[in-house]
């Protein structure tokens, strides 16, 4: 018998295994396609590989700005996506490396949870193994809405998720993304780069889903200036072949284009697991879980997309190890009001904690400061006409519980924000802080002093 049976290799499942196996749990990983995920495969690392090429080419196209001429620059979308499978490659070896080096057993296979006895019992390639504990991270989908003709459309090659957008040899002349949240953002700044006509069609009246809207607002203005077509406010009523019916203002309306990205969210991967079997709680579909990760049977966690809580791979590799700690009999919890979250276009946007809309959803007294990134040297001397801003939100006792950015190298800069969110800091103990000069980041330690 096992001590732990993991079933699920993406950011949660491979990370808690190996914390697992390095504190001396019998541990056994079950894949059943490729390790790494949705994050690895089809997710953060392939996107942030196109993202990098798009934005070194508009570094490219657009250096006459900043001293530098590059006669007829291209981009080779077919190389692009090579490059994205090799990098691919490269890590999902990397991490089976670790696995093995940490002692942890994996099989490639489809998990079911088939009952209970003295432990948990899974099948695996019609082999059954037992487990003390059963950690769960299946992980998430790509959540596809009822519309008319997505099916038919998805089968003849124009409808695709981010899964196949990921393997387009040709770059489309154009492209409909329906969905303006991050997943449908990141794509529309790649294409849109490469030279793609790319609309965005989107429900909401803002982009981003839920960033704060001022940043929205800046990261909208930008897209719109690089060429992106935006419907807001739109829903989505008919695909047939190569067009797109909405409606917007009472009103329809009809796109086209070359290829069609559904991109209006994910769901959590808890069908075919054999939940039935032991009764796992669920809601919508998705496992439910407390702070500890602990679901309502005892013995089995959850963690990672799984859940529904926070799909994001940072919080999965922390929900993991939250699970494997208490496993192992150490108090651990996750706290979800200071996880970063990030947008990897150009320019990026990050934020971490409250908005100026979730203050004002949940009555909190707060203040809300916003800066202009022109405040830091680096950034004008980078991004010479840049309307990069830096947004601090704090409570009544001058504690930070908000920061959002959009500027360049927001993505490296918010995790020391949520490091003074989790530590509950205040404005005068960022004044005390030393921050590299110069630096984008220093911005903080500015608008600290001019709250």
């Amino acid at each position: 018998m096992y001590d732990l049976i993991i079933i699920g290799g993406g950011p949660a499942g491979y990370n808690a295994a190996e914390r697992a196996a390095h504190n001396g749990l019998k541990v056994l990983l079950a894949e059943k396609k490729n390790l790494g995920g949705v994050c690895l495969n089809e997710g953060c690392i392939p996107t942030k590989t196109l993202l990098h090429s798009a934005k070194i080419y508009d570094y490219a196209a657009h250096g006459a700005a900043y001293g530098v001429s590059f006669a007829g620059a291209q981009i080779d979308h077919a190389f692009v996506i090579e490059r994205k499978n090799k990098i691919v490659k490269t890590l999902i070896s990397g991490v089976a490396a670790k696995l093995k080096k940490a002692g942890v057993e994996l099989i490639t296979g489809e998990a079911k949870i088939t009952g209970r006895d003295a432990g948990f019992n899974v099948e695996i390639n019609n082999t059954p193994y037992s487990g003390k504990f059963l950690l769960l991270c299946a992980g998430s989908e790509a959540a596809l809405p009822p519309i008319p003709g997505l099916k038919e459309g998805a089968a003849g090659g124009v409808c695709l998720t981010s899964r196949e957008i990921l393997d387009l040899k040709e770059k489309p002349g154009s492209l409909i993304v329906i969905g303006g949240g991050v997943i449908g953002l990141e794509f529309a700044s790649y294409f849109n780069s490469i030279g793609t006509k790319v609309t965005v069609i989107e429900m909401l009246d803002q982009i981003g889903g839920m960033i704060d809207g001022e940043i929205a607002g800046i990261l909208y203005k930008n897209y719109v200036k690089q060429g992106v077509d935006f419907k807001l406010g739109a829903r989505v009523t008919k695909i047939h072949g190569n067009s797109v019916e909405y409606e917007t203002g009472g009103a329809g309306f009809k796109a086209e284009a070359d290829k069609i990205l559904v991109a209006v969210g994910r769901r959590a991967a808890s069908e075919n697991l054999g939940l039935e079997n032991i009764n796992i709680l669920t809601e919508r579909g998705a496992v439910v879980t407390d702070e500890c990760g602990r679901t309502n049977i005892a013995g089995v966690f959850a963690a990672g997309d799984i859940n529904g809580k926070s799909m994001l791979a940072h919080t999965a590799y922390r929900e993991g190890e939250v699970c494997v700690n208490n496993i192992l009999g150490k108090k651990d919890r996750m706290n979800y009001n200071t996880i970063p979250a990030v947008i990897y276009t150009n320019p990026e946007t990050a934020g971490v904690g409250e908005t100026s809309e979730s203050v004002k959803q949940k009555n909190i007294k707060a203040k809300t400061h916003s800066f202009t990134l022109k405040y830091s040297g680096r950034y004008i001397a980078e991004n010479e006409n840049g309307d990069g801003i830096l947004k601090i939100i704090t409570d009544k006792n001058n504690i930070i519980i908000g920061l959002h950015i959009i500027g360049s190298y927001a993505s490296e800069i918010i995790y020391g924000a949520a490091v003074m969110l989790e530590t509950r800091m205040r404005a005068e103990d960022i004044q005390k802080f030393v921050f590299p000069h110069p630096t984008v980041g220093e911005v903080i330690r500015e608008g600290c002093f001019m709250i």
